[in-house]
């Protein structure tokens, strides 16, 4: 619909009329933006079977219905494309921007190595194994100019982390070893900044090592495309050694001259746009994300919607831990306040009002929703299992806890392709936290192994999954996970074998029976013996005998068990050398896979 053709209290002669509305507008601020009666309105929804109120926000479903009413195209456009929009819109606004930049590579090229040498810092020794495990963003100075970096995790496993990181940075800065050369990863790394059609710098690293084939690495990059500018290609490559910080200021000139023959720019005129690199839910800060901003400046107390989430700035902090007030464009910053935790990769930007920012994330909360339908809306564990007993195959169910949402992102993506023929890898549920009794319940429920990455259970979690039998296992480093994994769905794991103790019981008198062999009269001290329990037989504080019961009787009638303070007869098989005031110490053998 064009200015000229403003609708009317009949707007009904326009069937060709289209009207683009924000997602979350109400039922009022439609009716004012056309210029209608509310009331009218209302009463012909209710003629509909409908009962809206003016205050409703109108879904994907109520505007079908407002579309035939009305005679026009009632279309929803989400605020993220009006946004985004709005802030490239006017060119005389936009200034130039701290470039983003991307650390990418092979496992153990170096590349937390560099951001650590640029940075004057220490990250290698706080990440477990040496490997960069969550996706972090840090601002460096060269010549007075910033430069914001994301360093992204280099091991296979992370490739969508990965992805992610390149999608939100201007250049990549490809760290290939110089003693290594093109690796697996590399290529993907190579794969996913063209992708996201962004330029690569390349950073041959560990230069100073003695295997360095400088030339080799930079015949193994031409035939992935990327010729160097010095064998006659336009892609800008820097020899380096991040452990002596050798020509780390040339790549850092490097990054500021490519950046400012991009042209770089962003909007500082308009509400605060960003995005989420990492999300998680911290005990007592509660629902935290680090956002880099795109445009705009955000300042504290300002609300925001995030997704499906929605908040208010409470307190941001920059990635030293300071307090800030205000976060600029290119600016890494961690922000508490979000109604729940956000997703890696979501659009943050702010509006006017909390109240707005709720009914937002309420429509986007009821699409998803209705995309998920009522089956998946309310899954059963009779379908599960029924589904479960059709199959053929077999079917390995995971919960999956870790500390931050990316981590929990990458293994339902790659947990389920290491499934086999024979063994089907079910991920029944993922969520970040620690290990709680409630995944237990459900883990003890759906017959499933609790999988933790850099979160462990308390010690109630863990009494409740002794008793209900729920193996849990944790890793913090992510290959050593997978390892396993693959592992077991190989059986290369040999099963762990643990004692569990059962009960206890004294022998008091000796009998010996025609036809049964030596029977001990004895009292249950402690516990419950069982039929089909292993003993020990103590005599003195040593262990004289280990076997099994052949017989377990109470009052000449066999029984499957005998509890604490009655009597009862055991035999053991093949074993007579039996003495009164002997202890017999029930146990069994638990299996499970080695931790």
């Amino acid at each position: 619909m064009t200015k000229k053709e403003k609708p009317t209290d009949n707007p009904g002669n326009k069937e060709t009329d289209k009207k683009v509305i924000q997602e979350g507008t109400n039922l009022k601020e439609l009716t004012d933006l056309l210029d209608i009666k509310a009331k009218e309105l209302i009463e012909k929804l209710s003629g509909r079977g409908l009962n809206i109120g003016v205050n409703d926000e109108i879904t994907e479903s109520l505007a079908k219905e407002l579309s035939d009413i009305l005679k026009i195209d009632l279309e929803i456009v989400s605020m993220e494309k009006i946004v985004r929009m709005q802030a490239q819109s006017n060119t005389e606004d936009l200034v130039p921007k701290t470039p983003v930049v991307s650390i990418m590579g092979h496992v153990d090229h170096g590349k937390t190595t560099l951001l650590d040498a640029i940075r004057q810092s220490n990250l290698v020794n706080k990440e477990s194994g040496g490997i960069t495990q969550h996706i972090g963003a840090y601002r460096v100075y060269y010549n007075d100019k910033p430069i914001t970096f994301v360093d992204t995790p280099g091991h296979e496993a992370f490739t969508k982390l990965r992805s992610r990181g390149a999608k939100v940075t201007d250049i990549v800065v490809l760290v290939v070893a110089a003693d290594d050369g093109v690796m697996p990863q590399t290529k993907e790394a190579i794969s996913h900044a063209r992708a996201a059609n962004v330029p690569i710098i390349v950073a041959i690293n560990k230069i100073d090592r003695p295997q360095a084939d400088i030339d080799g690495t930079k015949q193994q990059l031409s035939k992935e495309d990327l010729l160097v500018e010095d064998w006659g290609g336009d892609t800008i490559c820097v020899e380096i050694s991040a452990k002596k910080k050798t020509n780390l200021n040339e790549l850092l000139e490097m990054i500021l001259l490519l950046s400012e023959m991009l042209e770089l720019k962003a909007n500082p005129n308009v509400p605060a746009q960003g995005i989420v690199l990492e999300a998680s839910l911290h005990a007592s800060k509660g629902p935290i994300g680090t956002i880099i901003i795109q445009h705009g400046r955000l300042m504290r107390g300002e609300a925001f919607v995030c997704g499906t989430t929605y908040g208010k700035a409470k307190a941001m902090f920059d990635e030293t831990g300071k307090a800030v007030k205000e976060a600029e464009i290119s600016m890494p910053v961690e922000i508490l306040g979000f109604s729940d935790v956000p997703v890696a990769g979501d659009f943050l930007h702010v509006l006017p009002s909390l109240d707005m920012a709720k009914r937002i994330s309420n429509f986007r909360l009821s699409k998803v929703k209705e995309k998920k339908g009522k089956k998946e809306e309310r899954p059963t564990l009779d379908q599960l299992f029924k589904d479960m007993e059709e199959e053929e195959t077999k079917n390995l169910s995971l919960i999956i806890k870790t500390d931050v949402q990316g981590s929990a992102e990458t293994l339902n993506h790659i947990l389920p392709n290491l499934s086999t023929d024979n063994v089907k890898i079910n991920i029944i549920h993922s969520s970040t936290g620690k290990i709680n009794e409630s995944d237990v319940n459900l883990a003890s429920t759906a017959n499933a192994i609790i999988i933790g990455y850099n979160t462990k259970p308390n010690k109630k979690t863990q009494e409740l999954a002794a008793a209900e039998n729920v193996e849990i296992r944790t890793y913090n480093v992510i290959y050593e996970l997978t390892d396993d994994i693959k592992k077991a769905l190989k059986g290369m794991l040999e099963p762990v074998e643990k004692e569990v103790y059962q009960g206890n019981a004294e022998v008091k008198r000796i009998f010996k029976i025609k036809g049964a062999g030596i029977i001990a009269g004895c009292l249950v001290k402690e516990g419950t013996i069982y039929r089909n329990s292993k003993i020990k037989l103590i005599r003195n504080s040593e262990v004289i005998h280990e076997g099994k019961i052949a017989s377990l009787k109470h009052l000449k009638k066999d029984v499957t068990e005998i509890k604490k303070g009655y009597e009862c007869g055991i035999n053991i098989l093949d074993f007579k050398d039996i003495q009164e005031g002997d202890i017999i110490e029930a146990f069994t053998i638990e299996k499970s896979l080695p931790k």
